[in-house]
């Protein structure tokens, strides 16, 4: 049973239930059946039909804000700015695709040598709840540019924005099963999989979650992409924007309610300057509007769940217990009616070595202050980590943001601004946060047969 709940105000929105194996696995025949008409239309037909979504996605933003919004908490203006990003990276990629996909000349001794990019066959993603829309397109638009079906299990907390993103391709013109929502279990995935319904996975979700993907499509020799946990440093160097830092720094950690995995979450401090951004960066927490998710000045709405708050709570009292001093908040709260998932945004100072600063990921509203008295030393705090997604360094020095650069382990990493993915540059991690890219040329060459064609 899959249960949709407002949890801001803990209202039951509705339950629905999974569909039996039996029935997923003949929707996932119908989707495969429906690949060779896909594959076969002209790259500019697909193109074209990306950008009737793009046109949806636009045009009813504010209504798919809203079910977001409702079904997972996010504040209103990030949902809608969510769902118009779904529509941007469409576009991208129907204005992309051709140069991407296009045949590449190689030189050798036959009369003709190239490598061209031909499509799979049906991708299986599945998908969370944090950003519900814009992880299903973010690489789904590529997938299905290329010219694969997309058959989606969506995380079963957020049913009713799966069933609206079916909906988006249906009001598009998209032919039938070329995109199709799963309403299924994860047992049900594993029976996919395994009896060889699909050519390729994508999860995003947690590292736990993903080594039991990677597992399954190594069992089964599965393409895969696994984007996963983080736990990303935010570096301030003794010569920065310290102000600038501050304010974006509270972004960086603070958005989509603490809930995501390319947030500021280990927030790292040359020495030098520690007390004063620690000052700044508090005031700026300080300003952040809680409440009602629905109203458009709300800045931190509710977690999306009761036992992600709990888990949260639970963290930071471990922290704590292990010496980690709370600069400001650190308590579970309630909304209006005294209902609701709420947790102040919290900062706290912990040493280099302690859990939350090398193992955890906390996924909430939470940031851990750590202080290292020279760049060495910061760089080694930053990778005595389990993950390598991201990385914010901040300093006007480019000979130290070279350094940074250079030596940081992560699959992204952003000087004087906050991480973000964008279509137009890869997205990704390494070690355990996950293997493989999204976006970018990158992304639209993770489901093809890269082909070498040789003419003598």
């Amino acid at each position: 049973m899959m249960i949709s709940q407002n949890p801001a105000t803990e209202e039951l929105l509705g339950k629905f239930e999974y569909w039996t194996d039996k029935k997923a696995i003949e929707e996932v025949k119908l989707s495969r059946a429906k690949f060779a008409e896909w594959s076969s239309l002209d790259l500019g037909e697909r193109c074209n039909y990306l950008l009737k979504v793009a046109a949806v996605l636009k045009k009813n933003s504010r209504q798919y804000g809203e079910i977001m919004t409702k079904e997972m908490g996010k504040p209103i203006k990030q949902a809608v700015a969510e769902a118009e990003k779904c529509a941007w990276v469409c576009e991208y990629y129907a204005k992309n695709a051709e140069i991407f996909l296009s045949n590449e000349l190689v030189t050798t001794e036959a009369k003709k040598s190239y490598v061209t990019y031909q499509p799979l066959g049906t991708i299986l993603g599945i998908m969370p709840w944090n950003f519900p829309f814009y992880q299903v397109f973010r690489f789904g638009a590529a997938t299905l540019a290329a010219g694969n079906t997309l058959v989606v299990k969506h995380a079963s907390n957020v049913p009713q924005c799966a069933m609206i993103i079916e909906e988006v391709f249906r009001e598009a013109g998209f032919p039938g099963y070329v995109y199709r929502n799963l309403p299924i279990s994860s047992d049900s995935v594993k029976k996919i999989v395994n009896k060889d319904l699909v050519e390729g996975l994508s999860l995003t979700g947690s590292t736990e979650a993903g080594m039991k993907v990677g597992g399954l499509a190594g069992s089964t020799l599965k393409k895969v992409v696994l984007e996963l946990g983080g736990s990303d440093p935010f570096i301030v160097l003794d010569e920065a924007d310290l102000e600038k830092a501050a304010k974006v720094g509270v972004a960086a950690r603070f958005q989509n309610n603490g809930q995501s995995c390319i947030a500021a979450k280990r927030f790292l401090l040359h020495a030098k300057i520690a007390e004063q951004f620690k000052h700044l960066f508090i005031n700026e927490i300080g300003k952040q509007k809680i409440g009602d998710p629905m109203d458009e000045k709300t800045d931190i709405g509710p977690l999306a769940r009761s036992d992600l708050r709990d888990g949260v709570e639970n963290q930071v009292n471990d922290a704590v217990k292990a010496n980690a001093k709370i600069l400001c908040g650190g308590n579970k709260i309630s909304g209006k009616d005294g209902k609701g998932y709420f947790f102040e945004p919290t900062a706290i100072e912990v040493s280099k070595n302690s859990k939350a600063a090398t193992e955890e990921e906390i996924f909430g509203p939470v940031a851990s202050v750590i202080v290292g008295s020279s760049d060495e030393e910061l760089i080694e705090i930053a990778n005595n980590s389990q993950y390598g997604l991201g990385a914010s360094v901040w300093t006007n020095n480019n000979e130290r943001a070279a350094n940074f650069i250079k030596k940081l382990q992560s699959g992204v990493v952003a000087v004087n601004n906050l991480v973000k993915s964008d279509p137009r540059i890869p997205f990704g991690g390494i070690k355990k946060s996950g293997l493989g890219r999204e976006l970018g040329k990158a992304g639209i060459l993770e489901f093809v047969n890269v082909k070498s064609v040789q003419i003598w």
